[in-house]
């Protein structure tokens, strides 16, 4: 393709309808999809009150490692089945703050490979396909790329909108199309307003442009706020998942009319100031904090917690198998240990 910028075209993706057709899911990933949906939005409908664990690693590096992950929590979450629905994070795409470093399998299958983009689509389809037929959870990945989203829609039962995405409008646009929760960050900057103008912008329907189309969105009720602490102008990071935090929020959603007024608290990144040892301290706060309010207990729907197979974080080259490339996780002991003490406080 010919072109006046600075911009090479190299490979054309294929269409969602094309990949759909070349990686299709069976009878079977249909029903099992439906059946976790409907759990799932009944928690943020107020529905049901088992609480949601989004948890997995910082970015899925790899198939096979991420998949082991998945299937030794499938008996954790059998056990805890009556209180607690485990959402595994499956990220396939990572935000960078400056850009550099690995983007996620969407850019790099193999990250000891160069980028390719074709071979990304396909491997990110095919891992969320693999997790639903090997385990049976429905997982979640962020929305890095909007237009990206139809190729998982048959897939995907949760999506996260990044600290660093929640003030763009095709972001917003986009979730509004959804049926399935959707969660929007703080913005780092930590400006509550941003992210509860993005939760209502896609609570709303819209008319905007998507993949080439005019397109006509019906609203999403199930957009719901994430908290994951903020950055000041210095670079100190702040938690926002204190009770005076939590009770802000719940009286911000009460000014307004936004539907099914809900939170998940990511207890890493910034409200654990990147010190992953930090999140069963501060799932444990929180749950006092539930036991305390009514209405923020009502508010509070779960956590997202970073775990992986090992404790921390390397960097590519270094080669530990189920060890976080990004940003350090909780090893699979302490996140098994986790799981129980949350299903025994609740």
């Amino acid at each position: 393709m010919s072109n006046n910028s600075n911009i090479v075209f190299k490979r054309e993706l294929p269409t969602p309808d094309e990949l759909k057709k070349e990686i299709p899911i069976s009878e079977k990933i249909e029903e099992i999809k439906n059946i976790k949906d409907k759990e799932i939005t009944d928690v943020f409908r107020g529905k049901s009150d088992k609480l949601i664990l989004i948890m997995g690693p910082c970015s899925a590096d790899r198939m096979d490692s991420v998949l082991e992950y998945l299937n030794k929590l499938v008996p954790i979450q059998e056990k805890v089945k009556d209180k607690i629905i485990i959402i595994p994070r499956i990220y396939t795409g990572k935000p960078r703050t400056i850009g550099a470093g690995y983007k996620g399998m969407i850019h790099q299958p193999d990250p000891n490979k160069e980028p390719n983009m074709v071979e990304g689509i396909k491997a990110v389809r095919l891992i969320h396909k693999k997790a639903i037929e090997e385990t049976g959870f429905c997982c979640a990945d962020e929305m890095l790329y909007p237009e990206n989203y139809i190729y998982l829609s048959d897939l995907l039962s949760y999506t996260a909108v990044g600290a660093r995405s929640v003030e763009n409008q095709g972001h917003r646009l986009v979730a509004s199309g959804m049926n399935i929760p959707v969660g929007m960050k703080n913005p780092t900057c930590g400006d509550i307003s941003v992210m509860l103008n993005s939760i209502k912008t896609a609570q709303n329907k819209h008319m905007f442009i998507y993949r080439g189309w005019e397109v006509e969105s019906s609203g999403n009720d199930l957009a719901h706020a994430i908290l994951r602490g903020s950055v000041d102008k210095h670079g100190n990071t702040h938690p926002n998942y204190h009770y005076e935090d939590l009770r802000k929020l719940y009286d911000l959603y009460c000014n307004e009319n936004y539907l099914n007024p809900s939170v998940i608290i990511d207890t890493n990144h910034s409200n654990s100031g990147k010190k992953y040892l930090e999140q069963p301290r501060i799932v444990k706060e929180v749950l006092h904090t539930m036991k305390l309010n009514c209405d923020i207990k009502k508010m509070v729907k779960g956590f997202m917690i970073e775990s992986y197979l090992e404790d921390g974080c390397q960097k590519v080259d270094e080669g530990i198998y189920g060890k976080s490339i990004t940003d350090p996780c909780l090893g699979f002991e302490k996140t098994e240990k986790i799981i129980y003490e949350i299903a025994d406080k609740i």
